[in-house]
């Protein structure tokens, strides 16, 4: 039966029109479906960088940037990072709805069962060069999963899928403090039934076998935060890759693992990274506006790194939490002795106040803040990333098993604009 409620749009292409169907969600933008184009007229559309193309259509995480807005299943990012915790939110991204109490309870018993990894993987670990990048050491042993957990590797059945998603958010956290530990010299440390997720992995960061390590409850729940605030972000860099990956067939570890390697880039998972290299260039607060000024400049190479995002046109909703978090966190550890974070305040100050920055609304975003909280915790600035990633694994795997669900799922073939050379004659060696 004719859906006498669909829209059309009509594309005159030469003498030919045709009708392109307007499909409609429930928040943002109508959409142009094109899957017909090249069909029937024989073009394809050109979008270097899919910024205008929607890839899928999801039901899990949406933004709207012009407002700064961010829902995870339609609940605001800053009600989520108030009032629940990271394994809550886990289960709302990947079952599509809050769990009641037994259903939470539940959930955080089979992630909490899952956190060891197979004792031969301390093999890979060891194999790594001392001086490896934590996130070198986090992509390659994510994607050696594959080869100890053979009994959840079948994406066609679904109690394997759910094995290996239990899996994954329970031992990217042993994984990443693993890589840690490794990376300074300092012994494994396991991960403890009786902690819970962030508390946990922070155990297995820093406690060390001479002495007792208790968390403070401030770091433990700004960690909590970071990893609410980073746990998905819609069709990013890294959350194509996943579903990309997947659309071929691969394995869940391996299409993880492909997330991982996509999250390095400095222009995606590596930007807190790099803030913080900034703050530490800029060196001293009084060498501020001198880098402001160099930042205004139009010719001159230096940017500010951690100021603005490229979806959101206002404030990044998600920096405003981690704003709370990094004044208690600097509140409790203190900001006197260390110069990067006696810069970070000041420069807060100024991107807050100074016209320019108003304007252009270069307001302090999430990595930005997040640098500073993991800086103060005297996390290495290598171990930004791999903390993003530990975060972002909850997120790819939802997207995950929303796109292996999916009876219309089709392998990712993108087309191109070829400017190449036209048709040539090989020529021999003595013709050439």
């Amino acid at each position: 039966m004719l859906d006498k409620t669909q829209k059309f749009a009509e594309l005159k292409i030469d003498e030919k029109s045709i009708k392109v169907p307007v499909s409609k969600g429930t928040l943002g933008p109508d959409v142009l479906d094109i899957r017909s184009l090249y069909k029937e007229t024989g073009l394809f559309t050109y979008d270097p960088g899919f910024t205008s193309t929607a890839s899928c259509d999801s039901n899990i995480t949406f933004i709207d940037g012009d407002k700064g807005e961010l829902l995870y299943r339609g609940y605001p990012i800053e009600e989520l990072a108030e009032k629940s915790n990271f394994l809550e939110v886990a289960y709302l991204l990947l079952r599509g709805e809050l769990p009641t109490k037994p259903q939470y309870d539940d959930f955080c018993s089979r992630v909490t069962r899952h956190t060891m990894l197979h004792e031969q993987m301390l093999n890979f670990f060891r194999g790594f060069r001392r001086d490896a990048h934590p996130m070198a050491i986090v992509c390659g042993v994510q994607a050696a999963m594959s080869a100890f957990y053979h009994d959840s590797t079948d994406i066609n059945d679904p109690w394997q899928r759910e094995v290996a998603t239990i899996r994954m958010i329970a031992k990217l956290p042993t994984i990443v403090a693993w890589a840690y530990k490794y990376s300074i010299g300092q012994p494994f440390a396991y991960p403890k039934n009786n902690l819970q997720y962030a508390p946990n992995f922070l155990q297995m960061c820093f406690s060390v076998p001479a002495e007792e390590y208790v968390s403070d409850p401030i770091l433990s729940k700004a960690m909590d935060r970071i990893f609410i605030l980073h746990a998905d972000h819609e069709q990013n860099a890294s959350t194509s890759t996943v579903r990309l990956a997947a659309s071929s067939g691969a394995n869940p570890f391996a299409c993880i693992a492909a997330g991982i390697a996509c999250l390095w880039g400095p222009a995606h998972g590596g930007a807190n990274e790099a803030a913080l290299n900034m703050l530490k260039e800029i060196g001293t607060p009084d060498r501020i506006p001198e880098y402001i000024l160099k930042a205004k400049d139009k010719n001159d190479p230096f940017r500010l790194m951690g100021f603005g995002h490229r979806v959101y046109k206002n404030f990044d909703p998600r920096s405003r939490v981690m704003k709370q978090s990094a004044d208690e966190v600097l509140e409790l550890l203190g900001v006197k002795n260390n110069p990067t974070l006696q810069v970070a305040k000041e420069l807060e100050k100024i991107a807050l106040e100074d016209e320019y920055f108003i304007e252009k609304k270069l307001y302090p975003n999430v990595d930005f803040y997040s640098g500073i909280i993991l800086e103060a915790m005297d996390f290495p600035t290598s171990m930004f990333t791999p903390i993003f990633a530990l975060a972002r694994t909850v997120g790819w795997l939802a997207q995950w098993q929303e796109m292996i669900s999916d009876p219309n799922i089709k392998i990712g073939r993108p087309r191109q604009l070829f400017t190449g050379a036209t048709h040539r004659t090989y020529k021999t060696f003595d013709k050439r």
